[in-house]
C-alpha cells in the first residue's frame, strides 16, 4: 500500500519545525523514518503533514556535560552503538543499540524518534528508563521543559508529549566507576522484535554492598516497565539474590501476550541474566579502582 495524501515540509531550523508543529496539530515529525513511514504505508497513521527534520544537523551532536552525556534527538542508533564517547560514558546505551534491527535500520533510526514513537518492544525507551535519562522538549506554546524518562512512556505508542512538542536533546547520566550494567534481549533471530528483554543498572558502595538498583523489561506490557530494588540495598550481590529479584519482579508483570506464563518466564530469565552481568561488571569496575 501507499500512504494517504499529506503535505511535506523540510524545515531548516528547530524554530521552523516547532512553528510548523504549532500550526498543524495533525502533523507528524519525520526523523529516521523507520517507524513512521511503515505505519503510513499501511495507513495505520494518516498525518495531514510530515515535517522532515533531517536537515537539523545540530541535533546530531553528542557532548559531555559534567555528570551527563547529552545526545541530540537525531543521533542515529548506529552512532550510539559505535561512538567511543557513548561506549566510555554510557555503555549500557551502546549495548542496547546493538539489538536494534539490522545495520541498515540502525543507520537511519534515531534515538529521539524511537523515544517519541514509544514502542514497548523498543530498546531505547527501556535503556533510557533504566538509566534515568531526562528528555529536553520544546514547543511554541510552552517553550522548553524537561521530562523524566519514568514520565515519558504512557502506553502503546503513546508518550506524554503534547502534539506540538518535539524532543531536542537527551541527557543521560554517565555510568560511574561503582556501577555495573547489563542488557539482554531474546528474539527468534537477531534483528527481529524482542520477545522479551531486560536492562539493569547496579550501584555498589565502598564495602561492595548494593547501594542502588534499577532494572526494567521490554516487550511484555504496554510500555517499558521499571523496577527499583530498594529491598536489595545493603545486601551483598549474589546469584541467589539475582534469582530472587528476577522471580519476584517477573511475578508482578501483567503481560499483554497471549501466553502469560511464557512471557513471565522469558522476563525472569532476561532479568536474571542482566542482573548477573551487572554484578560481574560492577565487581570488575570495583577491582579496577582498587588496583589504581
Amino acid at each position: 500500500m501507499k500512504p494517504a495524501e499529506f503535505v511535506y515540509h523540510r524545515p531548516d531550523s528547530v524554530a521552523e519545525a516547532l512553528t510548523l508543529l504549532a500550526e498543524d496539530p495533525e502533523a507528524k515529525l519525520l526523523a529516521g523514518g523507520q517507524s513512521l513511514l511503515t505505519l503510513m504505508n499501511l495507513r495505520l497513521a494518516r498525518p495531514s503533514a510530515v515535517i522532515d527534520i533531517g536537515r537539523l544537523t545540530e541535533l546530531s551532536r553528542i557532548f559531555d556535560d559534567t555528570d551527563d552525556l547529552v545526545l541530540g534527538a537525531l543521533v542515529t542508533h548506529r552512532t550510539v552503538e559505535v561512538d567511543p564517547l557513548v561506549a566510555a560514558r554510557v555503555p549500557l546505551l551502546s549495548d542496547a543499540a546493538r539489538h536494534i534491527g539490522h545495520v541498515g535500520i540502525r543507520n537511519r533510526g534515531t534515538i529521539g524518534g524511537s523515544v517519541a514513537h514509544s514502542d514497548p518492544a523498543a530498546e531505547m525507551p527501556l535503556a533510557t528508563l533504566v538509566l534515568g535519562a531526562t528528555f529536553h522538549v520544546e514547543s511554541v506554546s510552552s517553550g522548553r521543559r524537561q521530562v523524566a524518562a519514568d514520565e515519558m512512556f504512557v502506553s502503546f505508542y503513546t508518550n506524554s508529549l503534547t502534539p506540538d512538542e518535539m524532543i531536542t536533546w537527551i541527557s543521560v547520566p554517565a555510568i560511574k566507576p561503582d556501577q555495573g550494567w547489563g542488557f539482554v534481549e531474546y528474539a527468534h533471530q537477531r534483528g527481529d522484535y524482542g520477545l522479551a528483554g531486560a536492562g539493569c543498572l547496579l550501584t555498589l558502595d565502598p564495602d561492595g554492598r548494593i547501594d542502588g538498583l534499577r532494572a526494567g523489561v521490554l516487550s511484555v506490557a504496554d510500555r517499558p516497565l521499571l523496577f527499583v530494588g530498594d529491598d536489595a540495598v545493603g545486601q551483598l550481590p549474589s546469584q541467589g539474590l539475582w534469582q530472587h529479584l528476577a522471580s519476584d519482579w517477573a511475578a508482578r508483570i501483567e503481560p499483554t501476550a497471549d501466553d502469560v506464563d511464557y512471557a513471565r518466564r522469558l522476563c525472569e530469565a532476561a532479568l536474571e541474566e542482566a542482573l548477573t552481568d551487572a554484578g560481574r561488571r560492577a565487581r570488575a569496575q570495583e577491582g579496577a579502582s582498587d588496583d589504581e
